[in-house]
């Protein structure tokens, strides 16, 4: 446990106005500490470490979705949580990535302090350069607290992040299939 997150923990909680010490918030700080290290926890890691070399021949050479990977994250302006889902498709040239491999790409790059637009980016260029596919789509459509709970607190405001590489990039029919399959 860091004991330094925790200190600054506690003058957090001095500094707007409450007392650590009271009941309720005596073990907070490092609560908090413990809390931040965990949806943090990115920074620790690598994409070879992810990946861990679950790369696979193979002769598809179809599109591969994976939909629907819920995501949490930190806003790096505020640091609140943004919190949406994120569709992610490639076409493989005889390799494949195992299933659970993006999910954990994902993730890796969503716990660290992030903005949407450079989480969809890490995840695509991530996938490109682990199996070199024809093509890669990334989508992730997420609410952001920071937009819901101050500043203009719109509640149902959605935002939506793509990127599109390779044949998806290039490609209007290969775009437009990845799009109608997320849709559906």
């Amino acid at each position: 446990m860091d004991t330094r997150l925790t200190e600054l923990y506690e003058g957090i909680i001095r500094d707007i106005g409450e007392d650590p010490s009271r009941e309720g918030l005596q073990k907070t700080p490092e609560r908090a500490a413990k809390a931040m290290q965990y949806l943090t926890r990115g920074y620790t890691q690598s994409a070879e470490e992810v990946v861990n070399n679950a790369i696979f021949e193979s002769e598809n050479n179809q599109m591969i979705l994976v939909k629907d990977i819920e995501l949490y994250s930190l806003c790096e302006h505020h640091l609140l949580p943004f919190i949406g889902k994120c569709h992610v498709a490639y076409i493989p040239t005889g390799k494949v990535i195992g299933l659970s491999k993006i999910a954990r790409i994902v993730d890796m790059f969503a716990q660290r302090l992030q903005i949407q637009e450079n989480l969809t980016k890490q995840i695509a260029d991530t996938l490109m350069t682990a199996i070199a596919p024809a093509g890669v789509g990334v989508i992730i459509e997420a609410k952001h607290l920071c937009m819901m709970m101050r500043g203009v607190e719109k509640q149902n405001s959605m935002m939506t992040t793509s990127m599109m590489l390779g044949t998806f990039r290039d490609h209007d029919r290969t775009r437009s299939e990845f799009l109608r399959l997320v849709r559906s």
